[in-house]
């Protein structure tokens, strides 16, 4: 079964931005039936050394450990805003799709001057700077006016077409404002880019918060969308399903029991 059995035609960019949502959903018949994303909630990650990396982001990044298990280890500035889950993996990951994570930070010289003084940084425009980190997980430090500092700002892909890849993401729950994807106060960015699937890659799956879990399981079977899994947990209950480009979601209810500091 196709992941995306409704045939759409990609938006058109206009002056540089995608179209808006009602752009969009004029060409979606019914796309977001079911399907609303409340926060990115986080972004997980298979690592070979996730002490490495968990260590650089608390150290340098204005991070903290929130928990760790035998299997992962959550960090991340706040525990009710954007996090990152680092997965205990078979070393040598490759980025595959992704292209970086971007973290908010209010002042971007004070942030950069917590990093290593060898760190090779790029400036790509005013007010960013990208990198790689630990275990080659790419970042960027985005200069912003509000919020919380070293949230998750944005996360980028890099794919073969990212009018289609916009549009089919746009089926999946992600708003459309002002032409680009969001859930919740994040960012989805896409940049043009041959990329193969990797044997270990690098990025697990972007944890999408919703209302409920239930309803995503049923509009994912109604639209023949591939799932991947589902997890009944004990703070959680989650449907895994294959997007464009590989990029696995996964839209996770938490459930009133669930708690982080």
């Amino acid at each position: 079964m196709p992941p995306f059995p409704f045939p759409v035609d990609p938006p058109s960019p206009i002056n540089g931005n995608f179209p808006t949502f009602a752009r969009v959903a004029t060409r979606i018949v019914g796309s977001l039936r079911g399907m609303k994303i409340e926060t990115l909630d986080h972004i997980a990650l298979w690592v070979g050394d996730r002490d490495e990396l968990a260590e650089f982001l608390v150290d340098r990044m204005g991070m903290h450990v929130i928990d760790r298990t035998d299997k992962f280890t959550l960090v991340g500035a706040d525990a009710r805003r954007g996090k990152l889950t680092l997965f205990a993996a078979d070393p040598e990951r490759a980025p595959g799709p992704l292209s970086r994570i971007g973290l908010r930070v209010f002042d971007l010289d004070e942030a950069l001057a917590e990093l290593p003084p060898d760190l090779a940084v790029e400036r790509p425009e005013e007010g960013r700077v990208e990198f790689e980190g630990p275990q080659r997980v790419p970042f960027a430090l985005v200069a912003a006016d509000d919020g919380v500092a070293y949230d998750l700002d944005h996360v980028a892909f890099r794919v073969a077409d990212p009018e289609t890849t916009f549009t089919q993401l746009a089926q999946l729950g992600f708003d459309v404002v002002g032409g680009r994807l969001k859930a919740g106060d994040t960012f989805v960015e896409l940049e043009q880019g041959e990329t193969e699937e990797p044997e270990r890659p690098l990025l697990n799956h972007l944890g999408l918060r919703v209302e409920s879990a239930d309803h995503h399981i049923r509009e994912a079977e109604a639209r023949g969308l591939e799932i991947a899994d589902i997890v009944d947990a004990a703070n959680t209950y989650a449907v895994f399903v294959w997007g464009p480009d590989r990029i696995k979601l996964e839209y996770v209810e938490h459930k009133p029991t669930f708690s982080l500091v």
